[in-house]
């Protein structure tokens, strides 16, 4: 059982429905993890600005961010817990628009992405950042995406 919990903190216009933003996170979700509960909060570039500036020392906004959860083993729960994802509506979309994808593909993307960055992976090394978009390869083709990665974006754009 998947629990998503979604927060929006943006303008409603500029983020797709709900219901398609749990869709990816549960498809991203079920390839590592039989339940999970995730909280997907959309934000504007403000927001966004401000956690870029608290977590990562940088400037700006940036277009996801992931904070996994670490519980102690000790708490037993019947859905883990695996953390959030903040996404910046406007950065997201005028990326797409930058990078000629469809608003649809490119948000879908960022959660797949923002999902396996809860569940541990990251792009650090070369290796790491090859399993990862593989792994997200795979969840995008499953959702009838085209591979995100085919037109050059290099990954490091992606957290």
């Amino acid at each position: 059982m998947y629990s998503i919990i979604i927060q929006l903190a943006a303008d409603q216009t500029l983020v797709p429905k709900k219901s398609l933003l749990r869709k990816w996170a549960k498809q991203a979700l079920s390839k590592k993890v039989e339940s999970a509960e995730v909280t997907i909060r959309v934000v504007g570039e403000s927001e966004m600005s401000s956690l870029n500036a608290t977590y990562r020392r940088k400037k700006g906004p940036t277009n996801v961010l992931s904070f996994p959860f670490n519980m102690s083993e000790e708490i037993q729960i019947d859905i883990p817990i695996l953390g959030d994802i903040v996404i910046c509506a406007e950065v997201v979309n005028r990326e797409a628009h930058e990078q000629h994808k469809s608003l649809e593909s490119h948000w879908a993307h960022m959660i797949v992405h923002g999902i396996f960055h809860l569940l541990g992976y990251d792009h650090e090394t070369d290796k790491d950042a090859e399993l990862m978009e593989t792994l997200e390869i795979e969840i995008m083709q499953s959702l009838g995406f085209a591979n995100p990665y085919e037109s050059g974006e290099d990954i490091t754009n992606y957290d």
